[in-house]
């Protein structure tokens, strides 16, 4: 099996390393912040947004999946409303929606929802 690829083969119940690392990343995003799939590949300085997508979708669901979003902070096709619902619970900034918006749902206000890694000041 080759470094090079993000996705390796190994036992099926066997996570690959590069998965892990990008669940591990997504795990220590704080409650309230998000991180693009853009940002989780350069954090990893490994692959790249579409890696990072993969994972999530085939592996995502035991880590806060919510908080590794798309660059425009629109909130993930097929799971608008759970992720509405941590992002309001956890107090992540919104930008509500234009009524024109497709469905009304809000984006992330993502100027002030990203979160770049560094250890966050609770004061």
């Amino acid at each position: 099996m080759s470094e090079q690829s993000p996705a390796g083969e190994g036992h099926p119940d066997e996570l690959p390393a590069y998965a892990e690392r990008v669940l591990d990343v997504a795990d220590r995003i704080p409650p309230g912040r998000v991180m693009t799939y853009g940002d989780v590949a350069e954090w990893l300085e490994e692959g790249g947004p579409r890696q990072v997508g993969r994972v999530m979708a085939l592996y995502g669901g035991a880590v806060p999946w919510w908080r590794v979003v798309r660059a425009d902070g629109a909130l993930l096709p097929g799971h608008e409303l759970r992720a509405l619902d941590h992002y309001r619970a956890e107090g992540t900034p919104l930008k509500e929606a234009s009524r024109s918006a497709e469905g009304h749902l809000p984006r992330l206000d993502m100027r002030r929802a990203r979160w770049d890694g560094a250890p966050e000041n609770h004061s």
